[in-house]
């Protein structure tokens, strides 16, 4: 083992033993955004071996301000989340292996991705893939780590199913779209950032070392601005919980995934085939740029048609800017991409 993670080392609570356990360790980040990039890099930097990072999305410049592992390079060439993480932790650490997935985190595909994981760390800017990833963690025994920030204020729990309440014993029903401040909504500073991923990243490390006694058993909760903190103390599971009580899946179990959604804040659709497809991004280009200005890298191809931008992933999803109304997107979806 090399001196680079001396220090952590000789933390008692981690070792020479802890640390080989980090090395050895699988950890899935859904979610490469503000909390998202602050998990991986400080993962990397730990030395936890194998990090697999799905994000749905694309670095622009609003994000700079607070996604530490992304650069303005980033943001010009719009690169997917995913895989500028993995560049970036390529120069941080070369030793770690990145696992980058452009994709929506949907019911399709949530159990292939936590397979072979020993950890999930929530990164996600929505309730919708916090309840469905809740879901499938307690359905198949993974430990994942609940995480939001938004303002000023941000909250934390850990879930270890059987052991601990679970995401729905503590919030028993999905709050409604739009009832919830967003970052592009409430903005968001780069303190509680820091404070929720360090607290989630902390829980994380105890776990993949086998000291579960110090996790601190509770929803915490902070704001930074106030200088508020507040633990809630953890009971035990809810017996009477829909998800880890009766074992009922229904986020898990839905029939198909929305084939649309709107980015609440962005003015933006996101929309998704109702089928998987792989896109040939060259030919797409190469056909729209007939009648629009075209941007392509291997991962997206972004267009603008009139006061609308559309960028275009290889599976298929786009997302539209310039609007929130779904019937529009879909009608500029079939227009150019065809699908």
């Amino acid at each position: 083992m090399n001196e680079r993670y001396s220090r952590q080392i000789l933390f008692r609570e981690i070792g020479s033993e802890g640390q080989e356990k980090l090395l050895n360790s699988r950890v899935l980040l859904i979610g490469c955004g503000a909390l998202g990039a602050a998990h991986a890099e400080i993962l990397a930097r730990a030395g936890v071996g194998k990090l697999r990072i799905v994000d749905r999305d694309f670095v622009e410049f609003t994000n700079l301000q607070r996604q530490t592992l992304f650069r303005e390079s980033d943001a010009a060439e719009r690169l997917p989340k995913a895989i500028a993480a993995k560049t970036r932790i390529a120069e941080i650490n070369s030793e770690i292996e990145v696992d980058a997935i452009i994709a929506d985190v949907n019911n399709s595909n949530i159990e292939s991705l936590i397979d072979g994981c020993d950890l999930v760390i929530d990164g996600t800017d929505n309730f919708q893939v916090r309840y469905l990833l809740n879901d499938a963690c307690v359905k198949n025994g993974v430990t994942w780590i609940y995480g939001a920030a938004v303002s000023s204020y941000g909250t934390t729990m850990t879930i270890i199913p059987g052991k601990t309440p679970c995401l729905r014993c503590i919030f028993d029903e999905m709050p409604d779209a739009g009832s919830s401040p967003t970052c592009d909504t409430a903005g968001v500073i780069m303190p509680i950032i820091a404070t929720v991923s360090a607290t989630q990243v902390a829980e994380a490390l105890k776990i993949l070392v086998g000291d579960t006694a110090s996790l601190h058993g509770s929803l915490m909760q902070f704001d930074v601005w106030a200088n508020d903190r507040q633990r809630i103390k953890l009971g035990d599971p809810n017996p009477d919980c829909k998800t880890c009580g009766q074992r009922s899946f229904e986020f898990l179990d839905a029939d198909a995934q929305e084939f649309s959604a709107v980015l609440c804040g962005r003015n933006a659709v996101q929309l998704a085939p109702p089928l998987p497809v792989d896109l040939d991004l060259a030919a797409l280009a190469e056909r729209l740029a007939a009648i629009a200005e075209v941007k392509q890298n291997e991962y997206l191809v972004r267009f603008t048609s009139g006061e609308n931008e559309m960028t275009v992933f290889r599976d298929g999803r786009a997302i539209v800017k310039g609007t929130d109304d779904i019937s529009m997107a879909r009608g500029l979806y079939a227009k150019f991409v065809g699908i």
